[in-house]
């Protein structure tokens, strides 16, 4: 049988070989993996060389399939060719194409396809592979058109020497593959032993644990580790141990900064629009005073961990994170089932705003930050147009196609989750990033229906 074919062009604002060396550089598979379509790796030889190889997971439904490939052709800045060895197809080449078309490029990934045997006759299944490969390429020339300018564009000097912590996070293990295929030396921090070949430093928060020579000469530290505060009930014992997870680490690397003899030029810090507690219908920004919750007063002790690099002269920033929408962590993956199965639910009235921001905004946002150097203190990352529990929940809904009409009470909510539930589920806080906004940042998805339908893979209704 013959091999179908598959095949998407864009035009990219960046010359041929940049954008080939973009693909080429470690991190691409990962930045280009769609945030619904997940992906493990097993293991990867570097570089698009004839020879190289890649072992995948791939998840295709509830389950992941094995996935073998090797680089079988290659011709530096014109075009690579990755050939399936293993996998869930009889036949798999994918080429990956780069012209020089005037000022930039044109982006061609073609796919020769076949299954194993003739599942399907009429063609149906070759018609849901095609529609399948159209919403991931989609998303792939997108992140393509946005990140090879942006990392061209000079705002950052480059390559940085950079150091990140929570890199297994939501954030952060979006965050370092954005960085290293923008040519960026990035080095994480690891509680495990760790291995120098993929450099990681080891440090352990809880016991003070921290080199100082292992983070001489950096450029910058990004710190977003930080025990997830939505996953569990609330008790005095969990509250403690929610706020050290962020103090004691925060503080460890703030006080290790001032000690170095080459500190980075700046060190961004994550923190959370908690810092405002529950702001009801007012609109508040970065000069807004502290709420009056458990989880304000976390946000504060947090920041003020940051305390020492920022006298000692480091530019410090305090991320104020609002809810980072993906499907693959956070809020949005708690309820995305429930919502596939038309059981989405409003939490309360309903009227509690959502401050939301896309995933790649916070990564923007973050290169933004250590790009402007007038940027420093609390600067909200969030979307300038927050939204009410009800209008998300509805938004949601009508994003995947499924119906929204139930309700969860307040009642309901206090009894199962207690003090979380009211802080988290309950409250709500309608924040504009300010600072962001005034320093020339252009938002990606300043609609929630943008962003939704970008993340989830879906056609706009």
């Amino acid at each position: 049988m013959k091999p179908e074919l598959f095949i998407k062009r864009s035009f990219i604002n960046a010359p041929a070989e940049k954008v080939f060396d973009w693909h080429a550089r470690e991190g691409a598979i990962r930045r280009l993996s769609p945030p619904w379509a997940p992906l493990q790796i097993i293991s990867k030889t570097p570089g698009v060389d004839t020879g190289t190889q890649v072992r995948l997971k791939i998840k295709t439904g509830p389950v992941f399939s094995a996935w073998d490939a090797e680089h079988t052709a290659c011709e530096p800045g014109r075009m690579f060719t990755d050939s399936q060895i293993r996998g869930p197809f009889k036949v798999w080449r994918h080429t990956h194409r780069f012209t020089p078309d005037k000022d930039g490029c044109m982006l061609e990934d073609s796919i020769e396809f076949a299954m194993p045997f003739p599942l399907d006759r009429s063609g149906l299944i070759n018609a849901y592979i095609r529609k399948d490969l159209n919403r991931i390429f989609n998303y792939r020339h997108a992140v393509t058109r946005r990140d090879v300018p942006l990392h061209l564009s000079g705002k950052l000097p480059g390559p940085l020497k950079i150091a990140v912590t929570g890199s297994s996070g939501l954030i952060g293990s979006n965050l370092v593959p954005f960085l290293t295929t923008g040519g960026h030396d990035v080095y994480t921090l690891v509680r495990r032993s760790p291995d120098p070949d993929k450099k990681e430093i080891f440090w352990n928060p809880e016991k003070g644990v921290l080199s100082e020579k292992d983070l001489e000469d950096f450029d910058a530290v990004i710190h977003l580790a930080g025990e997830n505060i939505g996953e569990v009930r609330w008790t005095d014992a969990i509250k403690q141990r929610l706020t050290d997870s962020r103090v004691k680490g925060t503080r460890l690397i703030a006080d290790t900064l001032t000690r170095l003899k080459r500190p980075p030029s700046v060190f961004l810090c994550a923190s959370a629009i908690g810092f405002y507690g529950n702001t009801g219908l007012d609109i508040v920004d970065e000069s807004a005073a502290k709420g009056s919750q458990y989880i304000s007063d976390m946000c504060e002790a947090w920041e003020a961990a940051c305390e020492p690099a920022r006298v000692s002269g480091i530019r410090t920033v305090n991320m104020r994170i609002g809810v980072v929408l993906s499907p693959q962590g956070g809020a949005l993956s708690k309820v995305l089932t429930l919502f596939k199965c038309g059981l989405g639910a409003t939490m309360g009235n309903g009227d509690q705003y959502v401050s939301w921001i896309s995933l790649e905004d916070t990564l923007c946002a973050i290169h933004h930050l250590m790009a402007d150097r007038t940027l420093d203190g609390p600067v909200n990352l969030s979307s300038p147009n927050p939204v009410t529990n009800s209008y998300y929940t509805k938004t949601l809904a009508k994003t995947l196609k499924r119906p929204a009409f139930l309700r969860v009470p307040e009642s309901l909510i206090r009894a199962r989750f207690s003090q979380m539930g009211d802080e988290i589920l309950l409250s709500g806080s309608r924040i504009i990033p300010s600072k962001l906004l005034d320093s020339g940042y252009t938002f990606l998805h300043s609609d929630l229906t943008s962003s939704l339908t970008e993340t989830l893979g879906v056609t706009e209704t």
